[in-house]
Parts: C-alpha cells; structure tokens; sequence
C-alpha cells in the first residue's frame, strides 16, 4: 500500500486541489484521477498514470466519462488509435445554444 500512496504525493500539487489528497485512493478513484490528469495535468502527471494503469485502461476509462476537455478527448484519441466516434463525451456533447439574432 506504501507504494499507491507514494504515487498520489508525485502528482502535481494543484491537480487535487479541491480534495483531501490522503481520501484519494489509486483504484476506487481511477476516473476522476485519469480525467483530471487529462484535462490539468503536466507531462509528468500523464506518465505516472500512463505507467500505472496502461493506456488501455486508461482509454476504458476514459470513453466512460460524461464529459472531457475537447483538446484531452482529441490526444487520447491520436495516442491510442481509438476512433473518436467510440467515446461517451463526443456522442453525448452538450449543444451550445446560440444567442438569438432579433
């Protein structure tokens, strides 16, 4: 167990700034931890997770997620070789309504 808690402490501090980083727990808490190294993260937060679960977990996870930073959807998409089309967050984009032109 020593181990998964050394690997919370090497993610940037700000990453999980809005929790109590000792409540986080690697497994229970994959997707919130895998989204917010996508969307936040340094390079460095990206190899931590990538070299503890596996770019195929990750991408399972992450084609769950009800939303995903535009820019995080697109890499993971190009990195992986999984069509965009297959992730929750592209099938299911909120629509932007625009203003109304009187």
């Amino acid at each position: 167990m020593k181990y998964v808690d050394d690997i919370i402490d090497r993610f940037s501090p700000y990453l999980f700034w809005d929790v109590d980083k000792s409540t986080l727990d690697i497994e229970a808490h994959a997707s919130y931890i895998i989204k917010r190294v996508l969307e936040y993260g340094q390079v460095q937060d990206w190899n931590i997770i990538r070299d503890y679960y596996s770019l195929p977990v990750i991408v399972s996870y992450a084609r769950q997620l009800r939303e995903l930073e535009p820019r995080a959807l697109t890499y993971l998409s190009a990195i992986s070789n999984t069509p965009i089309q297959t992730f929750r967050c592209y099938t299911t984009r909120q629509s932007n309504p625009r203003h109304w032109n009187f």
